[in-house]
């Protein structure tokens, strides 16, 4: 029902809004003030996007989105809003003998920027709720140009508090605690008027407990281990292992790291954009992340393109398939079923269609875009499920004043 109220109110509240500024009546006023109403720049947005995979989890998530700016004296401020809707029935939920799992999540953000010249700053206070879970993040960042504005530095630092719990208990009953300190620095080159590229440093580092209180880890006997398969079904895990079943417990503290190149090339009517990351951090994983994408101009009004993504990583130290237990019934210090931390590889391939349907003077007062993606998992050492095929996809409607 939420999902309904949310996508029913934010796309009339849109329409409303716009129809209600192009049929604002002329004023006296206006013209006095012509002058400042040429220099804001208004964005509304509205959006509905969804997910689904075959390990029978779906998302919908509604949202929408608003940024007034003023390019002449450099400010600007928005805010976005959205909901995500999830279901699952997921063979981790299966295998805990639970029933179909859903969850309603609400997420605002509230950002600010002023650049006057060519030092400038960012804050963002963001806020993201669920049942037993809650978010709380606020940052900043200092941006300036150099070079006759041919190259950008940023740096930035956010910190976040997150409190993760259990629905229908209070957080003062039980929760664990997390925060989050977040770094970045950046450098934007503009190589020549048709290529540009950034290369990107984050640092997270992480203090607390964020092992997840719902999933409960399957232990087996030192013979019986090596035998589990990969991908073993439910059944076969129930059947074999032993009678402990603790939750799971990952390390208190966790830094990560990762370096990211980005390429950006302008050719006579279309763009290619090129970005590689790679990634490590201090449970010892390793990850490379590269994404392609490529936008042509079709027409003054279409813009489309393919969209290339591959992902490969490894598994934290102290990953294994099947865990082990002795007679003493010793439980392993660490332990996950995150198949997220073991080792996978993921290709992802689509593409992106957008609409400018404003009218003749005014191409991009009002546009339209699509979004759509396969992605296809390869879990190379996890229980439950050796594969995942999911599709993601994305309706943008847009709003310029």
């Amino acid at each position: 029902m939420q999902l309904s109220v949310t996508f029913r109110v934010a796309v009339p509240l849109l329409l409303l809004f716009t129809l209600l500024h192009l049929a604002r009546p002329a004023r006296a006023d206006d013209v006095k003030a012509a002058n400042v109403d040429r220099l804001l720049d208004v964005h509304m947005e509205s959006e509905l996007a969804a997910y689904q995979d075959t390990t029978a989890t779906t998302v919908l998530t509604p949202s929408i989105s608003g940024t007034v700016s003023n390019p002449v004296q450099g400010w600007s401020i928005g805010g976005t809003y959205l909901v995500d809707v999830v279901s699952a029935a997921s063979p981790d939920i299966i295998s805990t003998a639970s029933r179909r799992w859903e969850e309603v999540r609400n997420a605002g953000s509230v950002s600010g920027s002023y650049k006057p010249g060519n030092l400038g700053g960012a804050a963002v206070v963001a806020v993201s709720s669920t049942p037993d879970y809650l978010s709380l993040n606020a940052g900043g960042q200092i941006f300036g140009d150099l070079d006759s504005k041919n190259l950008t530095l940023l740096g930035g630092y956010s910190f976040g508090h997150d409190v993760i719990g259990r629905t229908g208990t209070s957080f003062s009953v039980f929760s664990h605690q997390l925060d989050i300190h977040s770094l970045t620095a950046s450098a934007t080159r503009v190589i020549n008027p048709r290529l540009v590229f950034t290369g990107i440093a984050d640092m997270v580092i992480e203090r607390g407990d964020q092992s997840k209180p719902y999933r409960y880890i399957p232990l087996f006997s030192p013979s019986v281990a090596p035998l589990i398969p990969r991908a073993a079904s439910a059944a076969l895990v129930a059947a074999d292992r032993s009678q402990l079943k603790p939750l799971e417990q990952l390390p208190l503290g966790r830094e990560r790291y990762a370096l990211t190149g980005r390429l950006a090339y302008r050719f006579a009517s279309s763009t290619l954009r090129a970005e590689q990351r790679v990634y490590l951090d201090s449970w010892g994983q390793p990850a490379s992340t590269t994404d392609l994408r490529y936008l042509a101009d079709v027409s003054r009004r279409v813009r489309l393109g393919p969209h290339l993504r591959f992902n490969i990583q490894g598994p934290v130290s102290f990953w294994q398939r099947a865990y082990v237990t002795t007679g003493n019934n010793e439980v392993p210090a660490l332990r996950t079923g995150d198949r997220e931390l073991g080792s996978l590889a993921t290709v992802t391939g689509g593409g992106s269609i957008r609409w400018a349907v404003g009218p003749h003077g005014d191409v991009d007062a009002w546009a339209m875009s699509l979004t759509a993606d396969v992605a296809y998992t390869n879990f190379f050492n996890a229980l439950y499920i050796g594969d995942r095929l999911a599709a993601l996809s994305a309706f943008t409607l847009e709003r310029n004043f």
